[in-house]
């Protein structure tokens, strides 16, 4: 029976000479190479890159101390940057019209060209435009009711009951400003005007000089200073021409429009382009305010100078981080030709390094966060400019300091090379 049970043929799927019918044992298994866990190429060096920058606490605190410098400079150049702007701009953004008439040689508000008075009666002409109101600009001298002091404050005249133009708290003093020699005080004008709300409160209505007239201050409004102008006050129309007497009714400095509802505003402002004569400017409300703000941004070197001092802040924390990781990386040479011995890669090596710049870039960026925060809030107090911190340039100022810290790596890489494993023997 045994001689018929090996003279058996083999089962299907083996060969005769199989281990599994000779009883011969086989070859072991090839053991599979371990997977590696989720995130371990970005993990590990990063946890390298953190152990080497723990290791030297005074060099972690150097850079974490230049990153911060880096950032709370940028914030600052690009908040003021932004304040200008916004300050230029504020009058003209609280102007609430659909469209303004202006003269086409005038390059900024506070110095206005005039233009005719007659266009904002052609400008009725057609169906789209509801109504009309001309606008008058003037600077004029005003004295401080407590200490007698002069300065200048930007006028505005115009018709307050057409209901064309508004400012945050005119509503409730049109009927008050129709009265001669009235006016309204921007509440948020320079202190250097005197503490207008606080008399107001205390005496109810009194009465400043303005450009050697005695005129009655009736109520507050909010605009806010400009680099052209430290404070505002605004005024019916006939009050400027009292005011300001060498003005012709003729003339004026912007008109504003109003369509009627629905009405599409770029075919208004393409239809008034038509039918108006080339001496004026037609311009939609966010034009207006572009076209100021293109004057402080091109025209004048200040928008540059704000830029220029973000670049070199990016650039002086970039040479401080950059020396920090290649001093880092010259005194642990050996310690990296190690780890090439071990069978390290340069491109592991070099993810190291950049993990390092990225942990100073966001160690760095929240102490200047949270300083230039303060520090706007004290700054704009002080100056009463529009200083805020908002989540755009946040994120932007972040963005320019992770680049910065990235080039810096980089920069730093090459030092990698003199990392040599035949130098250690």
């Amino acid at each position: 029976m045994n001689v018929q049970a090996r003279e058996a043929p083999a089962p299907p799927g083996f060969l005769p000479w199989a281990p599994e019918l000779t009883g011969e044992a086989g070859p072991p298994p090839e053991p599979r190479a371990p997977r590696g866990r989720p995130g371990a190429a970005l993990y590990l060096p990063l946890r390298l890159a953190w152990r080497q920058l723990r290791a030297e606490k005074a060099r972690l605190a150097s850079a974490i101390a230049g990153v911060m410098f880096a950032c709370v400079l940028v914030f600052m150049q690009l908040g003021f940057r932004s304040a200008l702007f916004d300050s230029a701009t504020a009058l003209l953004a609280s102007f609430r019209a659909d469209v303004f008439l202006m003269h086409p040689m005038t390059q900024v508000s506070f110095k206005p060209e005039m233009l005719p008075r007659v266009r904002a009666s052609q400008a009725l002409a057609l169906p789209e435009v509801q109504a009309t109101v001309p606008v008058y600009l003037a600077q004029a001298t005003w004295r401080n009711p407590e200490s007698g002091a002069r300065r200048a404050v930007q006028l505005v005249g115009f018709d307050v009951e057409a209901g064309v133009m508004d400012f945050p708290g005119l509503a409730p003093l049109i009927e008050t400003l129709k009265r001669p020699d009235t006016m309204v005080f921007d509440r948020r004008s320079r202190p250097e005007f005197g503490p207008v709300p606080k008399l107001l409160a205390e005496r109810g209505p009194f009465e400043v000089q303005v450009a050697n007239r005695q005129m009655e201050v009736v109520g507050l409004i909010e605009i806010g200073p400009s680099f052209g102008a430290d404070g505002n006050v605004v005024m019916s129309e006939t009050n400027f021409r009292r005011l300001v007497k060498e003005r012709q009714v003729s003339q004026v400095d912007l008109i504003a429009i109003r369509l009627v509802p629905g009405a599409d505003r770029e075919a208004a402002v393409a239809r008034l382009r038509q039918v108006l004569p080339p001496d004026v400017t037609v311009l939609g409300g966010p034009d207006l305010v572009k076209h100021e703000r293109d004057y402080w941004e091109s025209a004048t070197p200040i928008g540059f100078i704000f830029m220029f001092g973000s670049i070199m802040g990016l650039i002086v924390g970039m040479v401080i981080v950059y020396q920090i990781l290649f001093s880092d990386i010259a005194s642990h040479l050996k310690e990296y030709a190690t780890l090439k011995a071990m069978g390290y890669s340069n491109f592991y090596l070099g993810r190291a390094v950049l993990s390092a710049a990225f942990i100073l870039a966001l160690l760095g960026f929240l102490p200047g966060f949270a300083l230039s925060t303060f520090l706007y809030d004290v700054v704009g107090k002080s100056t009463f400019l529009p200083l805020a911190m908002d989540a755009p340039r946040a994120l932007a100022v972040f963005g320019m300091i992770f680049t910065m810290c990235g080039l810096a790596g980089l920069l730093a890489m090459r030092k990698l090379r003199d990392a040599n494993p035949a130098d250690m023997f």
